[in-house]
């Protein structure tokens, strides 16, 4: 008996059972797309869902209403941009703007260079350095209606700490919440306490990031601690500090809580509205005078300042370490 194998024709050999490909089972394509398509929608969805809901919505919803008369009896009658061109021709909206840019500039720009000190010294070895760390946060977990009481007290006319030290100068006492730039002063004092720690940990974590590398090269090459800071330090946390900028941009230009709280509660800004916000003009408007849609085209005009006060400052934060 003989085998004919035709050589023209090579046989192929079995497949082996680990190797062959396996039926797919039901519903199993489904779980595969929903594991690897949807799952990561799912994940993030929530954020969407509330930022949907609580961001978009009201946004839109007040930038609606900026086109109406609307009050609170519930009259709506259409006036285009009759909100917005009031607004422009309104005295205290501007007298506003100015004491909220003044403020930010007062509070934000000492904030920002004392943060980056201050994380550049709690950089370096300490004793109870997680201890020291942790206690820069404190103001910030510190009630803001607390923090108003006690530098209402510090700035009081009569018997406050700051005009009893000013006196061994030879000052007289100031009324800080009946002028207009010491009640600036003070109020940015207030954001300060509060916010600089908060930053100076977050440029400390921006610290962390830079290879050790680069400063022991600067120290071979004879750079002084100072000049390592400057021309390593700064220009390395470019990113963290743009972050920085702009959220301190964002909470600078709404600021409410604390001048709110230095006048007992009033949103009117003083007797003259010389400490007044814009933030708290739209809520004097929207609820003390009951006007909607004037105060929904206010906070839009305050949008619209965020915007450009946060493209200024990122423009300037950018140009540290040589980008244009």
């Amino acid at each position: 008996m003989s085998l004919h194998v035709d050589a023209g024709q090579p046989t192929r050999a079995p497949m082996p059972p680990s190797r062959r490909r396996a039926k797919p089972r039901p519903g199993r394509s489904f779980l595969t797309w929903l594991d690897l398509k949807a799952a990561p929608y799912l994940l993030v969805s929530p954020y969407y869902i509330l930022f949907l809901i609580f961001g978009l919505f009201p946004l839109a919803f007040t930038l609606y209403y900026s086109f109406f008369d609307y009050d609170l009896t519930g009259t709506v009658e259409w006036t285009g941009l009759g909100n917005f061109t009031a607004l422009l021709d309104d005295a205290a909206f501007w007298r506003a703007v100015v004491n909220t840019l003044a403020m930010f500039l007062i509070a934000t720009v000492p904030q920002i260079l004392l943060a980056l000190l201050l994380a550049n010294a709690l950089n370096k070895r300490m004793k109870f350095q997680l201890f020291v760390r942790l206690g820069v946060l404190l103001p910030l977990v510190t009630s803001v209606v607390a923090v108003a009481v006690v530098f209402t007290q510090l700035y009081g006319r009569d018997w406050g700490v700051v005009n009893w030290v000013l006196g061994w100068f030879g000052a007289d006492p100031i009324d800080w919440k009946a002028e207009r730039l010491p009640s600036w002063l003070a109020i940015a004092t207030m954001v300060d306490w509060r916010w600089t720690g908060y930053n100076a940990i977050i440029f400390l974590a921006g610290m962390q990031t830079i290879p050790k590398d680069l400063y022991e090269a600067a120290s071979i090459d004879g750079a002084s601690r100072r000049r390592q800071f400057w021309q390593i330090t700064v220009p390395m946390l470019r990113p963290t500090m743009i972050f920085v900028v702009l959220n301190s941009t964002i909470g600078g230009l709404t600021l409410f809580a604390e001048p709110t709280t230095f006048y007992n509660g009033n949103v009117h800004g003083g007797t003259t509205s010389q400490f007044q916000t814009v933030s708290m003009f739209i809520f004097e408007q929207g609820f003390r005078e009951f006007d909607y849609g004037y105060a929904s085209a206010a906070a839009w005009l305050l949008f619209l300042l965020i915007l450009i006060g946060s493209a200024i400052n990122f423009l300037l934060i950018r140009r540290i370490g040589g980008n244009k």
